[in-house]
């Protein structure tokens, strides 16, 4: 019952934001490209830690290392934007192999802190070599010119930027979806309820969440390739812990228990943080204020919570 209403409720949003360039200003067509990639980025996040059970404080080493690849590669070679994402994948899930390899054998807080760690190490060397990264200016006054594949697209015109955001994050999505709905994702959603009997059973534990945490990285280094052209600019704030929080939040907020949750939570954070900073200086005492209240009533996300009133409304 519940895919049924996921299902029909996504049929409905797609439709919809398919339409708004033609509906809307590009004020609003700038925030749903923004939720977009944060929800891709909060998506390959909920992989690790819903799915298997890893909380990692260094999930933005992929998303930055995405963003600073498509920018050198835009800058240096000038290649068409899709092979672009495609290198910002491959730096993205070479890293997340080098991290992971370390750093799955731990468990529980050892993990999250190891991960923190790697991502405060990725940080400092962005913002320290200059010569590659240009320090703490980041990487600005790249251009993109042509998509690929033969496709003529106006890739600086923001409606267009915008439906290329939403077709290739519809693709990852449905990619994400199909590997948690998987014989993998299974054994993932195993690993985090029992990693013991999981392994009593003959399988490689550690060798399944190093699968994973590489997937997650590459799709998080797809998001930060979406996100250089989008900002202008890849900067080392795309790499700062502070930034691994916030695909923490979305996770948790929409609900990590399903597979839409980070993007509602996407949705809801951004939108949030857009309209708090139209009034007050001070809006991240109010975001963390309305967001810690989300969490403690919302104990299963909003969406979660949403489908289980729905739910009951129907009987």
């Amino acid at each position: 019952m519940k895919t049924k209403i996921l299902m029909g409720l996504m049929a409905v949003v797609i439709a919809g934001l398919i339409a708004v360039p033609w509906i809307a200003s590009y004020f609003y067509i700038f925030i749903l490209t923004e939720i977009l990639i944060l929800g891709l980025f909060a998506a390959s996040f909920n992989l690790i830690f819903g799915y298997t059970g890893m909380l990692s404080f260094g999930h933005a080493a992929f998303f930055g290392i995405g963003s600073y690849a498509t920018a050198l590669v835009l800058i240096h070679l000038e290649w068409p934007f899709l092979a672009c994402l495609l290198v910002s994948m491959g730096a993205s899930a070479l890293l997340a192999l080098v991290i992971g390899f370390l750093s799955v054998r731990l468990n529980e807080v050892y993990f999250a802190m190891l991960t923190l760690a790697f991502g405060m190490m990725v940080f400092a060397i962005a913002y320290q070599w200059r010569s590659v990264t240009n320090g703490s200016d980041g990487l600005a006054g790249f251009t993109l010119g042509s998509f690929g594949l033969g496709l003529d697209l106006t890739l600086g015109n923001p409606a267009v930027y915008y439906h290329v955001v939403l077709a290739i994050v519809a693709i990852a999505a449905v990619v994400l979806y199909l590997i948690c709905r998987s014989s993998f994702g299974m054994i993932l959603r195993a690993i985090r309820q029992n990693p013991e009997r999981v392994s009593f059973a003959g399988l490689n534990v550690r060798t399944y969440r190093l699968v994973a945490f590489v997937i997650a990285g590459t799709f998080a280094g797809l998001a930060g390739g979406l996100i250089a052209p989008f900002l202008r600019v890849a900067s080392p704030e795309l790499l700062h812990w502070s930034m691994s929080a916030e695909p923490v939040l979305m996770a948790i907020l929409g609900g990590t228990g399903y597979f839409l949750g980070p993007f509602v939570g996407s949705a809801v954070f951004v939108l949030l943080e857009t309209w708090i900073t139209s009034f007050t200086e001070s809006w991240m005492l109010v975001l963390g204020i309305i967001l810690a209240m989300m969490v403690i009533f919302f104990r299963k996300g909003l969406l979660g919570t949403a489908l289980d009133w729905w739910l009951e409304v129907k009987k």
